[in-house]
């Protein structure tokens, strides 16, 4: 029985002693969501991680010029795609959550969370609104499901002059809750982090106004057995709980 124990127990430091760290390029929307996962991650297989928090289309860009990243956690699918379409990235592309968009309201701003807009398209008209924030169109994808939401309900042309644009939806998320702008269209996954239920409010904009927020994941080095491990990590029961517990959902298969 002893021997046997040993025999565990050598195994067990054996793997732990061949441990590594993943460095990892994720989605500003998963900041809470990972800092959980992180050290569960660590307990399971030994590995750590290091992550990076941006715009997925500025990681884009980075990986692009040689950025040492291992693994890509994106907001949507088409930037990891491309970069396997572009041979900078393994394929397959795995898409490992779906977000959504919802308006955020710091409690003392005067407008309603209210995921239809219509009282924000009515605080446009009696000057309740002076500034909306958002994340940029241009480089994430939260920025970019907010402008089609926004196209949606009729008031892209008119709120524009109105916009406070974040590099990328932490960002945005801060202008909101910190109200530095009445209110803010955001990733869920940031509305409902501890940091902002005291103080902020929100409500859902309906899934159809935009297209699908599927966040795919890619592997970005091939040789890092860490990178392996944590893109598997995400698919497993216990990370995915960490991601429902931040508002994701299963992603629709396509």
């Amino acid at each position: 029985m002893f021997k046997a124990i040993g025999c565990t127990l050598l195994l067990l430091w054996t793997g732990f002693a061949q441990a590594g760290t993943a460095t990892v390029a994720a989605a500003a929307t998963l900041r809470y969501a990972l800092d959980e996962i992180a050290p569960q991650f660590r307990q399971s297989t030994g590995h750590t991680v290091k992550v990076a928090y941006g715009s997925s289309g500025n990681f884009y860009s980075q990986i692009k010029q040689g950025a040492p990243f291992d693994v890509f956690l994106s907001a949507d699918m088409a930037f990891p795609q491309k970069l396997v379409a572009e041979k900078l990235a393994r394929p397959p592309v795995h898409a490992y959550a779906e977000g959504r968009l919802v308006l955020l309201v710091p409690n003392k701003s005067p407008l309603k969370a209210d995921g239809s807009l219509q009282d924000l398209a009515a605080a446009l008209k009696d000057g309740r609104l002076s500034k909306l924030a958002i994340a940029n169109p241009s480089v994430a994808p939260y920025g970019m499901r907010a402008r089609e939401a926004l196209m949606h309900a009729g008031l892209w042309e008119s709120i524009q002059p109105r916009l406070v644009v974040g590099e990328n939806i932490s960002q945005a998320t801060q202008f909101a809750s910190s109200g530095a702008a009445q209110a803010g269209l955001v990733a869920l996954s940031l509305a409902v982090s501890p940091q902002l239920v005291s103080h902020t409010r929100f409500e859902r904009v309906p899934r159809q106004w935009h297209q699908p927020l599927r966040q795919g994941m890619v592997l970005i080095q091939a040789a890092n057995p860490a990178a392996q491990a944590f893109y598997d990590y995400l698919k497993t029961a216990p990370a995915q709980a960490v991601l429902k517990k931040y508002g994701y959902d299963e992603p629709v298969a396509q």
